[in-house]
């Protein structure tokens, strides 16, 4: 079995980018977004609404200010983020806004912040579902974990790795078994106690008063937003859909529209109705057991359902789902993460392989880097949930702020009568600051216990994303110089087509977009080798990569690009009354596709040589190297074990 059959097996067949068919399966309508982007968000309700009423301390009447507070912040930035959806239909989210509507360099600090939080997603939502399932088996298994968390993100890379779609499928039961467990006992657990709830908010005011007379109405405000900053976690996922508009189907808009109603409305009524299951049965933290675990377990004790056996049953399965959802969260991870990274190489911040697509059609460069990062904060933190959520929330929170001062932004200088800026601006400012504040607390409460290492990783990635781009310009600008010197080779007087005969000598050049780069090999190859080639062929090979692939429009607007480029070079041949012509490919490996027209052209063409060329840097280093992918030498190897004849021209920048 060789190594393309075994590929096959693991990853799945092949999907060909060309075909509409293909891009109508994959995209995801607004149910499967929800599973698949929504987990995110639905699975913080886990450890969310648990730090914040655990921050109340002995004041646990206050819960009822968060329960009320978390709900309404869920659809307030699910609101705002709407706006982001319309705003930018094509995806990117944050990074997006913060690009275009702030500046580039806000743009990059959102756009690390935004990679930051998918790994935290993939290593938190893990490390929590692992914890889950150990409160089950022997002590002897927590020094195992780490290993078992390592498995867990195998696992998602290898099904990741297959298509999105697939993957969502696969994790589609475990998502709706948390949601209609947790909605049963939700609705069981309020309606049991129901007859508590008419004294809830006057007892609640009462006691706050209480509270107020002893330490001040300044020191009742600190606790509740210090309380509301540490349940921060509860809110992230929300940005997940507008990062990711472009997975969706059509009309995308109204699908993630539909989707973040989804979201919002989910993940307010689990998280406000824990915080109140909370208040209603007298939660306390029990050794070993969450605070869901506890509260669980006391409302299907009052259940039932037929003994202490049964009642332990049920609780297993309930948190069992728990976990589950949780490990569907970290596959939002490997959906939003990868296309922060694809937007990001298409401005140049990060290497633009990370806008290549496997033959799956997904960013299979950005799933390996997701999954990896996620290992090494693992393994960093030995598992800590509790650090993670510091990292988490923090990284998510500066995005938030970024993004939605941005929306404050454009609605300030958009004010036209035609449209509601007023209630939008307003509705942004309120999520601004709100996210701001909740940031501002994090970083100063925890800046000590975690909060650094956030600012640490988010400034490092952001100096070298600005030393990739700085080489990406560079590069660009010496190879517009070469375009500039070859732009004035004059076209002769010829102006009929003049047609390749098979039977002579022929010249084949592997071009890109640079016309400069491709005239430098012509006039290299008729000075080097003059009179001697008859035939003058071009070929380009375009990559279908995740810019093309979900932009409306653009696999035709790159159709159109490289046949207007090759056509310049034909022209160019003909005009001095050479026979000339040009070749056409697509593919998500430029080299597969580059071979096989060379392949093709053998058989039509038996006297080719093959010619193409390559930057060479006077300073070679390890960076060069990995910004740059080696095709050329790939392609060589490829066509010399065909037995073929290709020559590599430098090109020095």
């Amino acid at each position: 079995m060789n190594n393309k059959k075994i590929r096959e097996i693991i990853l799945g067949k092949p999907l060909d980018p060309l075909k509409s068919e293909t891009r109508h399966s994959m995209a995801l309508v607004a149910f499967l977004a929800w599973v698949g982007l929504g987990a995110d968000g639905l699975s913080s309700s886990a450890y969310g609404p648990e730090e914040t009423f655990k921050a109340l301390g002995a004041h646990t009447h206050l819960g009822l200010y968060m329960a009320i507070a978390t709900a309404l912040t869920v659809f307030i930035i699910a609101l705002a983020y709407n706006q982001v959806i319309e705003l930018f239909p094509t995806g990117g989210g944050g990074y997006r806004v913060a690009s275009k509507l702030v500046g580039p360099y806000m743009g990059l600090i959102s756009g690390c912040a935004l990679i930051l939080d998918y790994v935290l997603t993939i290593a938190i939502s893990i490390a929590s579902g692992v914890d889950a399932l150990a409160s089950f088996l022997p002590l002897g298994f927590q020094p195992y974990k780490l290993w078992a968390e390592a498995f867990f993100i195998a696992v998602l890379i290898v099904m990741n790795l297959r298509g999105l779609k697939e993957a969502i499928q696969i994790l589609l039961p475990i998502f709706l078994g948390f949601v209609a467990t947790h909605l049963i006992l939700i609705v069981y657990g309020i309606t049991a106690h129901a007859s508590y709830l008419p004294d809830l908010m006057p007892t609640t005011l009462a006691e706050t008063t209480n509270l107020a007379g002893s330490i001040g109405w300044a020191g009742v405000a600190g606790m509740l937003l210090l309380a509301y900053s540490q349940g921060g976690g509860t809110y992230t996922g929300l940005e997940a859909v507008s990062n990711n508009v472009n997975l969706l189907a059509e009309p995308r808009v109204r699908t993630g529209k539909v989707t973040m109603i989804y979201m919002a409305l989910s993940l307010a009524v689990t998280a406000g109705g824990i915080i109140l299951l909370y208040l209603l049965w007298d939660a306390r933290p029990m050794p070993g057991e969450t605070l869901n675990a506890s509260t669980f377990k006391s409302i299907i004790a009052s259940m039932n359902l037929g003994g202490p056996f049964i009642n332990q049953v049920v609780l297993v399965v309930v948190l069992a789902f728990e976990a589950g959802l949780l490990f569907v969260a970290a596959n939002t991870g490997f959906l939003g993460g990868p296309s922060v990274l694809s937007n990001m190489a298409a401005d140049s911040w990060v290497p633009h392989k990370f806008r290549y697509l496997s033959t799956r059609l997904v960013t299979q460069n950005g799933i390996l880097v997701m999954g990896l990062a996620a290992l090494a904060i693992l393994f960093w933190t030995g598992g800590s949930v509790t650090l993670l959520v510091v990292l988490y929330s923090i990284s998510v929170f500066l995005t938030f702020a970024i993004s939605l001062f941005g929306l404050c932004l454009y609605w300030a200088r958009n004010r036209k009568r035609d449209t509601p800026w007023l209630r939008r601006l307003l509705l942004s400012l309120l999520g601004f600051v709100i996210c701001a504040g909740i940031l501002a607390i994090l970083l100063v409460e925890r800046f000590a216990e975690g909060g650094w290492a956030t600012v640490v990783i988010i400034g490092a990635i952001a100096a070298l994303c600005i030393v990739i781009r700085r080489h990406y310009r560079e590069t660009k600008r010496a190879i517009h110089s070469v375009d500039e010197v070859f732009a004035t080779q004059p076209f002769g007087p010829n102006r009929e087509a003049v047609e390749p005969d098979p039977d002579n000598q022929t010249a084949v050049f592997i071009v890109g977009t640079s016309r400069g780069g491709g005239l430098h090999a012509l006039l290299w190859v008729q000075r080097m080798f003059p009179a001697h080639f008859r035939n003058f062929l071009f070929v380009n090979a375009r990559t279908v990569d995740s810019h093309a692939y979900g932009g409306i429009g653009a696999m035709d607007q790159m159709r159109e690009e490289a046949a207007e480029t090759l056509e310049y070079f034909v022209d160019f041949c003909h005009s001095h009354g050479m026979a000339a012509s040009s070749y056409l490919g697509f593919g998500t490996d430029a080299v597969d596709e580059v071979t096989r027209l060379c392949e093709q052209i053998s058989e039509e063409f038996p006297n080719a040589i093959f010619f193409t060329s390559k930057l060479i840097f006077a300073k070679d280093n390890w960076l060069t190297r990995l910004l740059h992918n080696q095709a050329a030498l790939a392609v060589q190897r490829r066509l010399h074990l065909e037995g073929l004849q290709m020559v590599i021209l430098p090109m020095k920048v």
